[in-house]
């Protein structure tokens, strides 16, 4: 492909179907982030329990695991209409936050939280199979590094906004604000100048088959298949690194917990920094080799947060931020690539389930790790499995390039 990679950037703004759709995801995704910290605070607050609190992470993560079945239900239907549609019932969802008042409604709070978690797998099924038919092969890439800016932008102010609002006003006061991001969102997606054509809904296999659909398609896949599996292996790392923040916090750096907040913050701005960077990158690199890299990255600066000094934590954070999006950017575009668009929907719902769900088992592994292991064995165990998986991938990767920036031998996705 020709051109710098900031022609390419501005070629996906100037896009009207990816300015739009990336405005919705900054927008929606500013209700989420918000709600995202402020139901912890205010399930604590309302019933005193450590525990509950945070139960209100996994609620959200929970319908991962549901990532197929609703990737089969987004593969049957309008996904325009499915974007429209899901964004409203989640703002009326949310508006429902407006009863909870005390603990003998908290309740609520959790089944709107599960519901939300699901509206939002079945939103990214077919925001990715939407944007794989509508955006230009060689700017997926720059398309999907620019989603994550997005997204990782909206966290670093988001978080922040909502528990200000929270201390203010009370629950409802992030809720109704959340409510009326996904309204907005729902307007945005309408005005998406997309016409989907005319998709088989007839069911031709059992049922069971065709969950299994997006599975067999990565484990066929000599592209698809070592991306996700890295992806998997990331995220698990990623999971015990997270567990271990705040002991990381206390017994190496021997700071306040409030420091979090601070590595937290610099996280983000990597991971902001990677998305910008993306496209450019893989249109230079083979994707295992842009992955691989990433995740080699990540895993030293895991390792390296054993290391007692502030100037290190900062530095190492960053480089977390910036490495461990870098597979979930590769992956993600190879799907859209290689991926029929009668299957893509279960596909990347599939692949998300795949590299997602480890990320919450391992957070909670790694809270029963931190209990009975010394943080510094931890961070270096977890960052040396890193580098490891690195490694592996790295090992595979093919080195020719097509001149359209795909990794060579990659098919083009069946339209």
């Amino acid at each position: 492909m020709g051109g710098t990679g900031g022609t390419a950037v501005a070629r996906v703004l100037r896009d009207r179907v990816a300015g739009r759709y990336l405005a919705g995801v900054v927008v929606s995704g500013f209700g989420t982030s918000a709600m995202w910290l402020t139901a912890g605070i205010w399930v604590k607050s309302l019933t005193g329990s450590n525990s509950l609190a945070a139960l209100t992470v996994c609620a959200m993560w929970v319908p991962v695991l549901a990532g197929p079945a609703l990737g089969a239900l987004a593969d049957r239907m309008d996904r325009k209409a499915l974007l429209v549609r899901v964004n409203l019932a989640m703002a009326c969802l949310l508006a429902t936050l407006l009863l909870v008042d005390s603990g003998r409604t908290v309740w609520l709070v959790f089944v709107v939280l599960v519901l939300y978690g699901a509206g939002g797998v079945l939103l990214d099924a077919a925001e990715s199979a939407l944007v794989a038919g509508t955006v230009p092969a060689p700017l997926l890439a720059d398309f999907n590094g620019l989603r994550m800016t997005a997204n990782e932008g909206v966290k670093l102010v988001a978080p922040l906004v909502g528990a200000g609002l929270y201390a203010r006003f009370g629950g409802p006061a992030v809720a109704l604000p959340a409510a009326v991001t996904c309204g907005v969102a729902a307007l945005v997606f309408a005005r998406l100048p997309v016409r989907e054509g005319p998709r088989d809904r007839d069911r031709t296999e059992p049922w069971s088959a065709e969950l299994a659909a997006g599975l067999r398609r990565i484990r066929a896949s000599a592209v698809l298949r070592p991306l996700v599996t890295a992806g998997s292996v990331t995220m698990l790392l990623a999971g015990v690194n997270g567990a271990v923040t705040f002991a990381y916090v206390d017994d190496v750096l021997g700071r306040a917990p409030a420091y979090a907040g601070v590595l937290y913050a610099v996280q983000g701005a990597g991971s902001v920094a990677v998305g910008l960077l993306a496209g450019p990158l893989l249109r230079r690199l083979p994707e295992r080799v842009f992955a691989a890299g990433g995740t080699a990255l990540f895993g030293l600066a895991v390792a390296a947060r054993s290391v007692p000094s502030d100037a290190v934590a900062l530095a190492a954070s960053a480089a977390i931020g910036f490495g461990l999006p870098c597979v979930l950017i590769a992956a993600t575009t190879a799907v859209q690539r290689e991926t029929p668009d009668a299957v893509l929907g279960r596909t990347a719902a599939t692949a998300v389930s795949l590299m997602t769900a480890p990320n919450a088992v391992a957070l909670a592994l790694g809270a029963g790790l931190v209990a009975v292991a010394d943080v510094r064995l931890l961070t270096v165990a977890a960052g040396g499995l890193g580098v490891l998986a690195a490694a592996v991938l790295a090992a595979g990767a093919r080195t020719g390039r097509r001149p359209d920036g795909a990794a060579a031998g990659g098919s083009p996705r069946g339209r």
